[in-house]
């Protein structure tokens, strides 16, 4: 899609808004499934989905959840419902089942920090899925063009594991403008962005070390022939930007297959 004009932003979101329609009326789905998570980008995709017309199904879906996070979720459904009658949700508390696995490695210490975290994301995708296959649906995906295709921040199988990309093709600065056109509330446009998966309540910046405007430098930067001297900021950024690129390259490629050629 590219970067889109200030007074764009409504034809964004109504050729959005067709493109799932026509998706879903093609292969006859009746449905959106989304998990709400109280962030910018679950609003946003969330808000393209009930404009559809379409049976909306948002999940909010707590794990031990922080408890600012889940109000900014409440928040966002209450809105949602508001505003569109064919908005339906569900909160479903998957707190006990993430312990099942927690509470285990207490005692066998087979599990490092981050593969319980990606667990966290892991039971919710399986969730998204149940309630999508139980109402004729799709699970919708809500990742960016930074985190999907720039540094593969997401979860593999997680919040990766989706059927369909809305804002994929859409930078984050660029969801923040969509949201607001949208009119998101503005506690959740204020909010600093995180994926919820840790229970100290680390934001995205924390975890990556840059934010998402330097992210976004970096991938219009690469994109581009340019001779021009780098600050040592932007030489930092440019250097986590290629480190995280390449180590999440597995996630952001089709799974490598074996070719038999002496078939």
């Amino acid at each position: 899609m590219g970067e889109v004009m200030a007074e764009d932003w409504h034809e964004l979101e109504r050729r959005i808004v067709d493109w799932l329609r026509e998706y879903a009326n093609n292969n006859q789905i009746t449905s959106l499934v989304v998990g709400v998570s109280g962030g910018i980008d679950s609003a946003v995709t969330s808000a393209l989905c009930a404009k559809t017309g379409l049976n909306t199904i948002v999940l909010s879906m707590p794990i031990h959840q922080e408890k600012s996070q889940s109000n900014l979720a409440d928040m966002q459904i209450e809105w949602l419902k508001s505003k569109w009658d064919n908005v339906e949700s569900h909160l479903i508390d998957l707190s006990r089942t993430y312990d099942t696995y927690s509470q285990y490695d207490l005692s066998k210490q087979i599990l490092s920090d981050l593969s319980l975290a990606n667990t966290r994301a892991r039971i919710r995708m399986t969730t998204l899925y149940a309630i999508a296959g139980s109402n004729n649906g799709i699970v919708v995906g809500t990742g960016n063009k930074v985190e999907d295709f720039g540094v593969g921040f997401f979860t593999k199988y997680g919040d990766g594991g989706v059927d369909i990309s809305p804002i994929a093709d859409l930078y984050k600065s660029e969801v923040y403008s969509l949201a607001e056109s949208l009119g998101v509330i503005p506690e959740i446009q204020d909010a600093s962005p995180t994926d919820g998966l840790w229970d100290d309540g680390r934001t995205d910046e924390d975890q990556i070390g840059a934010t998402y405007e330097e992210l976004e430098w970096v991938m219009k930067e690469i994109s581009k022939p340019s001779n021009a001297k780098l600050t040592k900021r932007q030489s930092e950024v440019m250097e986590k930007y290629l480190k995280l690129n390449l180590m999440n390259s597995h996630k952001m490629h089709p799974i490598p297959i074996f070719k038999n050629t002496k078939r």
